[in-house]
């Protein structure tokens, strides 16, 4: 997901379907030569990124350019779809998001007639979102699509390469002082 603001220590919420994956020592290819990189093999953040290059090629191909999805667009409502009655409030603590930024978001997938506020039936001022039937169609849809796709993208990773990096990356992503 495309960052929105500055970084602010995430609220854990119920895992997302949302993957990437990456290969030992990527490469930056240029002409179909392959670049050595001994000092950035050593780099997380540039193996994340590399990473992230390949994931983000599968989600525009299968969801953004198909679907009319932004990466963000999709995060939001697939959180939403899974936590019904979420908070935005606690949706931008899980994103790391300011609660401007979460809004304006939320408004957008409103605007397109995916998501919508209800009334809080504990507090009045707060609003709770939920997916409308079209927006969980979406989200059902694109998460299809992208488990198939980076499966097939990502073959060269075994079913138990690709748990366990799952598993390694969402510690990462919930790290202390991260």
């Amino acid at each position: 997901m495309p960052a929105m603001v500055a970084r602010k220590k995430p609220v854990p919420l119920a895992a997302s379907a949302v993957s990437v994956a990456s290969s030992p020592a990527p490469a930056v290819r240029a002409a179909g030569e392959t670049t050595a990189q001994p000092a950035l093999a050593s780099v997380l953040g540039y193996q994340l990124a590399q990473a992230a290059v390949a994931a983000n090629e599968v989600f525009m191909r299968q969801v953004g350019d198909v679907l009319d999805l932004r990466p963000v667009e999709y995060t939001i409502l697939a959180l939403v779809h899974e936590n019904p009655g979420l908070s935005s409030a606690r949706l931008a603590q899980t994103l790391s998001v300011s609660p401007p930024n979460i809004t304006v978001w939320i408004d957008r997938l409103a605007g397109r007639g995916w998501v919508q506020r209800e009334p809080s039936a504990t507090d009045r001022r707060e609003r709770l979102l939920h997916a409308t039937a079209e927006g969980a169609r979406l989200a059902a849809d694109a998460t299809a699509r992208l488990v198939a796709a980076e499966r097939e993208a990502f073959a060269h990773l075994s079913a138990g390469e690709r748990a366990i990096l799952g598993e390694l990356l969402h510690k990462l992503g919930r790290a202390p002082g991260a």
